[in-house]
């Protein structure tokens, strides 16, 4: 079923209720710029944290390809240690190093505009999960300390899709599943354009948050709606924030 609130398409559930939105969690939800200093404490200049990131999802999306199995800790750490070869003997314990850096993950905070978005979607009645590539334990954490956890009906990650990374199509089957909605009645919202793709190929609807001015590919799917944020998104489907 569809609805039309404030002139957007919302993907509605067979009951007549708001669908499930399904939130992407790392730069989507999560403002991960304070990993930075984390990497300048090993040694690293803080302007690799997006070529840090980029490689793990490279190497995580390439592993899923070849049939393979790990988890963002892992291939995290492995793009760590390599960057860590690339500047030369020296330096900090590449084991202690690692875990400096991948400890901060569940310190991370959430970007400004999400306590506020995500209290207007629960309170309008949405359903509200995560799906991660990385940990849902990390979620918990993250969103536990916004104060939004009691907004988030589930929190998962793709280990419980057989380790296959987003966008496989096996792991938006796996969160349609995890809460008994067909494709139809979730909408993915996601700041990756890949992500977005992938979703709209698994079936589902999707709303591109574009957090930067970086422009969509024009070799991706285009994403159903746009958003600036978690909070626009409320405003979009009409949520207004809770008094």
């Amino acid at each position: 079923m569809i609805g039309w609130l404030s002139g957007t398409v919302v993907r509605m559930a067979a009951d007549g209720r708001p669908g499930v939105l399904v939130f992407d969690v790392n730069e989507t939800l999560t403002d991960m710029t304070p990993l930075a200093a984390r990497l300048e404490d090993i040694g690293l200049p803080g302007h690799l944290l997006p070529v840090w990131f980029a490689g793990v999802l490279r190497d995580g999306l390439a592993l899923s390809l070849a049939g393979g199995r790990a988890t963002f800790a892992e291939v995290g750490g492995d793009v760590l240690r390599t960057l860590l070869a690339r500047r030369g003997p020296g330096g900090a314990d590449p084991a202690a190093a690692v875990d400096h850096v991948l400890t901060g993950l569940p310190e991370l905070p959430v970007h400004p505009d999400v306590p506020e978005g995500v209290r207007a979607l629960h309170a309008a009645g949405h359903r509200l999960i995560t799906l991660t590539n990385g940990s849902a334990d990390t979620t918990r954490a993250v969103v536990d300390r916004a104060g939004c956890a009691d907004c988030f009906e589930a929190h998962l990650d793709v280990q419980g899709a057989g380790g296959q990374w987003k966008p496989a199509p096996a792991a938006y089957a796996y969160a349609l599943r995890a809460v008994d909605v067909p494709p139809g009645a979730a909408t993915m919202v996601a700041v990756h354009p890949w992500d977005i793709d992938g979703a709209a190929r698994a079936g589902l609807s999707t709303v591109w948050l574009r957090r930067t001015p970086v422009p969509y590919p024009s070799t991706a799917r285009s994403a159903d709606r746009e958003a600036t944020g978690v909070a626009d998104l409320a405003r979009l489907l009409g949520a207004a924030p809770p008094g």
